[in-house]
């Protein structure tokens, strides 16, 4: 089955915290002061809605071990969350989702459709985290063109993974949310098509890969998603979701990264206490009778790395 591009359409469309030295007079040697702990920050139509989210992803994340930087925005309510945004991560396999806008973007440009081989190959990437899939396509498009994309995308802080290690990707929460919203939103960089298929093959991802951001979604609401996890010597296991969700009245995207766990479940809990609280304050219970809940046995393809 082939899939058209079609022309563009038009439009599109932080916060960390630094470690300071204070010189203090009359010692021999200046002395670090104690980096301050990022904090979650919020903005929003409503700031009641800020405040409490501010509020309760901080408490999801509370006591939780490990580095973990998030990133929310609703359209409805003009909501943004961002913990971490800058933090830099291996990119596991949610950098397949840029695999495949790079695709498309890179299809479009000769106004020719994808042939049925790209076809299989995006599906397989997307819906079964297939690395096979992935090395290929990664081949076929070559770094110059995936830096392109980026350029264009203006995702200027992922840096592709070198010697064809595309899993080492590096990515953050900040580049992570603008690919979203170019999935999500008309803009000139994606078709209106190539989004459609992308939002088609997220929604459609195998259910022991249904796990992460879509955890506490409310139900009538579409759910796609992306995961990824792989364990190093440093940083431990990284475990990442990112997620777009429309429905309820909201129209909104998820990315949360994490490096520092001690297990893979570990992440995974981690990322399912924090969505499960940014879907909870977007649509309380009496909105949402009842909530999704991801498979008890997550599973994702470990992504190649070099020993």
């Amino acid at each position: 089955m082939t899939h058209r591009i079609s022309r563009p359409a038009r439009l599109l469309s932080a916060g960390v915290a630094a470690a300071v030295l204070v010189p203090v007079a009359g010692m021999a040697a200046a002395t670090p002061a104690a980096a301050a702990t990022p904090q979650v920050t919020c903005t929003s139509q409503q700031p009641e809605l800020a405040k409490k989210l501010k509020k309760d992803i901080a408490a999801a994340l509370k006591n939780r071990k490990g580095t973990i930087a998030v990133g929310l925005h609703d359209k409805a309510t003009k909501t943004t969350c961002t913990l971490r945004g800058t933090t830099a991560f291996d990119s596991a396999s949610v950098v397949k989702v840029t695999v495949l806008a790079t695709l498309l973007w890179d299809a479009k440009k000769s106004d020719r459709y994808l042939t049925t081989r790209e076809s299989d190959l995006a599906t397989a990437m997307i819906t079964k985290s297939d690395n096979n899939a992935t090395s290929t396509l990664w081949r076929q498009l070559g770094a110059t063109k995936v830096k392109k994309f980026l350029a264009a995308a203006k995702m200027t802080k992922t840096v592709p993974g070198s010697g064809g290690y595309w899993g080492l990707t590096r990515v953050n929460v900040t580049d992570e949310q603008k690919l979203l919203a170019l999935i999500t939103g008309k803009n000139a960089v994606l078709s209106d098509n190539a989004r459609a298929y992308i939002l088609k093959l997220m929604g459609k991802v195998v259910r022991d890969q249904r796990w992460g951001t879509p955890a506490g979604a409310p139900s009538g609401t579409a759910i796609h998603v992306k995961n990824g996890w792989l364990p190093r010597a440093t940083h431990g296991w990284r475990v990442h979701s990112i997620g777009a969700f429309k429905g309820r009245g909201h129209d909104y995207t998820i990315s949360v990264l994490t490096h520092g766990n001690s297990s893979m479940q570990y992440g995974v809990d981690t990322i399912q206490k924090v969505s499960r609280a940014i879907h909870k304050d977007l649509t309380p219970l009496t909105q949402a009778p009842t909530r999704f809940t991801p498979t008890d046995t997550p599973k994702e393809a470990t992504v190649p790395a070099p020993r």
